[in-house]
């Protein structure tokens, strides 16, 4: 019998109006400490954004996104949150803020592969329907 391994995870979003509290979802976050993984996939629909908010400054988002698979990884690379543990670089990227990137609150799931779990999470929370 194969092993279930206990994971966290959490929706990246992206917020273009802060006070507006409106949305899109751009990407996963999981965390599985028990096999040392941590990873995110991100993918910015710049169509949706634009749509949401036709005046938002996209770049300054993709460039906030980018940092977050780079803290995920860690090391020397992610900057000083780089050198965190991973459960404190995941509390880190997973705190509430009131920012422009924001996340949902944590889930918790059992599964057999972190990086399939992951793939599924982002296919069902941030892919459109139509499989964009």
């Amino acid at each position: 019998m194969e092993n279930n391994y206990f994971y966290d995870y959490a929706v990246i979003r992206v917020v273009p109006k802060v006070d507006r509290e409106e949305f899109i979802n751009v990407g996963v976050i999981v965390s599985c400490e028990e096999k040392k993984y941590m990873q995110a996939i991100i993918k910015l629909d710049e169509k949706r954004l634009k749509a949401l908010a036709p005046d938002f400054d996209i770049e300054t988002a993709r460039e906030h996104l980018k940092a977050i698979p780079t803290i995920c990884e860690g090391g020397k690379d992610a900057g000083p949150i780089g050198q965190l543990s991973q459960r404190n670089r995941f509390h880190w990227l997973t705190s509430p803020r009131s920012t422009i990137i924001q996340t949902s609150p944590v889930h918790s799931g059992y599964c057999k592969d972190p990086a399939e779990a992951l793939k599924h999470l982002f296919e069902k929370m941030v892919k459109e329907p139509s499989g964009k």
